[in-house]
């Protein structure tokens, strides 16, 4: 055999690296890399590539703020996310822009809009240029009423989202909502709440939309389609996560995360329709409750996740856990013995990633090594989460631009809306002899309340520091209103909470020389930089803390009171005998008893969020009419509760001390005008297998004052197989009038809106007499019209 030379060999070897280089170069991408194949395609190539670490990695989500170093101007990914990246190969993180006295970011050492970008760019370019695969990130953030970060728009707190009883605005701020989140690299925006705020003692009320069904479920639907839009590839649209799945709004005692007992019958037609109606509408992701129900925890519950979301409901997209509720399964609900037990129990049971990055990571590793989870099950978590990656495109287009974070983020316009927005959320609760609108003639004005120049009380939970200027207080917006032609004196009078101090005795003063006084109480979600926190995030409450909280994450109360010497302040300005206007800007509903009875005027305002100022004076000055509406009855006494409107029959009877009525009702509101309904028509018309109820009948505004009517229609199910609500809303709307003019309105009812589950579970309109009732509110019925179904017609929703 003829030996080859050393100089021949070497020639013969660098040929064959060149000849494997030039093949490296024109071999076509992985297929999971192609943007034109389908999507199904890509998840299935990416995922045989993945080794099952990868895949583990790829449902953590870890905490995210701890994963950028800013350094001046400079921002740069952190060696903690280096290293998480690593060794936990990890595919999401949450609240990477977040800021708060929880995550210890302020205005100095967290990021603006355009360093927000520049941050997660570079975490993006990170582990697309450092990881075996190179796949993207996705980053959630919490979005509830405007993207938590600095620099960004503060809407409304949900109850007053849903106090303006108008879907449309609120998809449209969902919508700003979305892309200011999007602009700074934001994919997935934890919202709408859509759990049912029965329990006014839980410290989250503020975060939902009310109490109702019907009302929560169209005003998800508006928070998926502004979130959402028609593509989450928009560049300027998020995912929308659902919260909390489910039932999580009514615990026991009003304690966060407690226990709850609904019969199976009650859960599917009270607390599942609202996130029923959000999936339908195309929500992408849903996240489990803290809370067990009849004894299953939420987050390793087959039945939600699997049958009643997957099955019946066909929801494509993933489900995500709350924070530590995977661990929570063996620490606080104790139905797992080991992490890896609490991993397997949740995998198993159709919850697909981890936020926290400890319920799954190792403990789901050692799951899947001991085979306590299938690899099938694996492979399908991990495929939920990619599939939103590639509808996003983010293989393609990891990166945003940061000048247009930095020009395109709470903007005028963005700004104006906020204000509208609060606007449309303010009630009138009361308004005796027309004490407002007010005079803008008037020349002296006391301002008097904790809540008259407070930003933060305003603001809500889930809300990030504010500069300087910009947030509007009840004080700014007075004097932005009146301008240099009154005398305006401030005096706070006491805070929420402390009773050390007070300036009672200054307020009086100030009362006393002021054509109006105009005192702003109520309460706070308004966390500090003092306040301890558990690693949900939720507070931990202290007897002997002084802050302002009484509301928010972790604040449940044992009473609805006044705190601190609130009422006492109000007492003492009332006796001077100037006329009073009580604001109210807080999370729940709170005893209102005696400012109902002696306060000449009330205006609720909830947390109005930044605009929420200029908002307040536009309506006590009467540049704006009011029409918000409650959506959460306000109780005499914490002994009626629960007290909500659609309570099942029987009629409640009275107590020894005091009537079964609330103070204030669902639906209620007052305006400026008045609104009269007439010629009340109805027609019923069955089909094959539906059947069609026509409303219609004539609203007339009688006042010389152009204003909005939130019209109410209630059905009420005169007999039932089994027992049924007294009343229960079914269609509403906004409507705006001018002075004298009228208009026909037409709602259209059909079998779906008409079903129960009957002794046999099955959905169904049954035949017999039903009851339409129209009017302003659920204690406000105008007009009533019967209307028969001639057989049962079975419903599928």
């Amino acid at each position: 055999m003829k030996r080859l030379s050393f100089p021949a060999v070497t020639t013969a070897l660098l040929a064959l690296v060149c000849l494997s280089a030039h093949t490296r170069l024109t071999d076509p991408p992985p297929l999971y890399k192609n943007a034109s194949a389908p999507i199904e395609s890509r998840v299935r190539d990416l995922l045989k590539r993945m080794t099952t670490q990868e895949k583990v990695g790829q449902l953590s989500t870890l905490l995210g703020w701890e994963m950028y170093d800013k350094r001046g101007d400079s921002v740069q990914v952190s060696e903690k996310f280096k290293k998480a990246v690593k060794e936990q190969q990890i595919g999401m993180l949450w609240a990477t822009l977040r800021a708060d006295p929880w995550t210890q970011k302020t205005l100095t050492t967290g990021l603006n809009p355009a360093q927000a970008a520049q941050a997660t760019n570079a975490i993006q370019k990170y582990v697309v240029e450092n990881t075996r695969l190179g796949i993207p990130m996705m980053l959630a953030e919490e979005c509830p009423h405007g993207h938590m970060a600095i620099g960004t728009t503060v809407f409304p707190t949900a109850l007053g989202q849903g106090s303006t009883w108008n879907p449309a605005l609120i998809q449209q701020m969902a919508s700003t909502i979305a892309r200011e989140a999007r602009l700074q690299g934001a994919h997935v925006g934890y919202g709408p709440v859509l759990d049912l705020a029965r329990e006014p003692r839980w410290s989250r009320v503020e975060e939902t939309y009310g109490e109702d069904p019907v009302l929560n479920g169209q005003m998800g639907i508006a928070m998926v389609k502004g979130f959402q839009g028609t593509s989450i590839k928009s560049g300027s649209n998020i995912i929308s996560t659902l919260k909390h799945f489910t039932a999580y709004g009514v615990p026991e005692g009003g304690h966060n995360g407690g226990s709850v007992s609904p019969g199976p019958r009650e859960l599917a037609q009270v607390y599942l329709p609202p996130f029923r109606d959000a999936v339908k509408a195309g929500a992408l992701s849903i996240m489990t409750a803290y809370n067990s129900i009849d004894g299953i925890p939420c987050s390793a519950n087959p039945y939600l996740l699997k049958t009643v979301l997957r099955d019946q409901w066909h929801f494509n997209g993933y489900v995500v856990s709350d924070l530590s509720s995977i661990s929570g399964l063996m620490s606080n609900h104790r139905v797992a013995a080991t992490p890896a037990d609490a991993a397997a129990l949740a995998i198993n049971a159709g919850l697909d990633s981890d936020l926290s990055g400890y319920g799954f990571g190792k403990a789901l590793q050692e799951a899947v090594d001991k085979g306590a989870v299938s690899a099938a099950v694996l492979d399908t978590a991990v495929s939920r989460v990619l599939r939103m990656k590639f509808a996003m495109g983010l293989f393609e287009s990891p990166y945003v631009s940061s000048e247009k974070a930095r020009s395109e983020v709470r903007t005028a316009s963005h700004v104006a809306l906020a204000r509208q927005v609060a606007r449309e959320s303010i009630t009138l609760l009361k308004n005796k002899d027309n004490a407002l609108p007010l005079a803008k003639t008037l020349k002296s004005i006391a301002v008097i309340g904790p809540n008259a120049d407070n930003v933060y009380n305003q603001l809500g939970d889930y809300t990030a520091p504010q500069a300087e200027g910009a947030v509007v207080t009840v004080l700014q917006g007075i004097r932005n209103k009146l301008g240099a032609n009154a005398q305006i004196n401030y005096v706070k009078g006491c805070s929420i909470r402390d009773t050390a101090t007070n300036s009672i005795a200054e307020a009086v003063a100030a009362a006393k020389q002021a054509e109006v006084a105009v005192v702003v109480l109520g309460g706070s979600s308004a966390r500090d930089f003092k306040t301890e926190y558990q690693n949900t995030g939720a507070a931990k409450v202290s007897a002997t803390s002084v802050s302002d909280m009484e509301s928010g994450e972790g604040f449940d109360r044992v009473s609805l009171d006044l705190m601190g010497k609130q009422l006492e302040l109000l007492q003492a300005v009332m006796k001077t005998g100037t006329p009073v206007v009580l604001v109210l800007i807080k999370g729940r509903p709170l005893n209102l008893n005696w400012p109902a009875a002696n306060v000449p005027a009330i205006v609720d305002a909830w947390y109005p969020g930044q605009e929420g100022g200029n908002a307040i004076a536009d309506v006590l000055f009467g540049d704006y009419n009011p029409a918000g509406r409650l959506t959460i009855s306000v109780p005499k006494s914490v002994g009626q509760l629960p007290i909500y409107y659609n309570y099942k029959n029987p009629a409640r009877h009275d107590y020894v001390e005091m009537d079964a009525k609330p103070l204030f009702p669902f639906g209620y509101g007052l305006s400026y005008s008045t609104f009269d309904y007439s010629g009340l028509q109805v027609q019923a018309t069955p089909t094959a297998s539906d059947v069609q109820v026509n409303v219609s009948f004539t609203l007339k505004n009688q006042s010389n004052r152009d204003g909005d009517e939130v019209v109410q229609l209630y059905v009420s199910d005169r007999s039932s197989s089994v027992v049924s609500p007294a009343k229960q809303l079914k269609k509403f709307a906004r409507v705006h009038l001018k002075a004298g003019e009228q208009k026909t309105l037409t709602f259209q009812l059909r079998a779906e809106d008409l079903m129960l589950l009957n002794p046999a579970m099955q959905w169904v309109a049954e035949k017999g007499t039903f009851s339409l009732l129209v009017g302003a509110s659920s204690d406000d019925i105008r007009l009533k019209q019967d209307f028969q179904l001639a057989k049962d017609i079975p419903v599928r929703p």
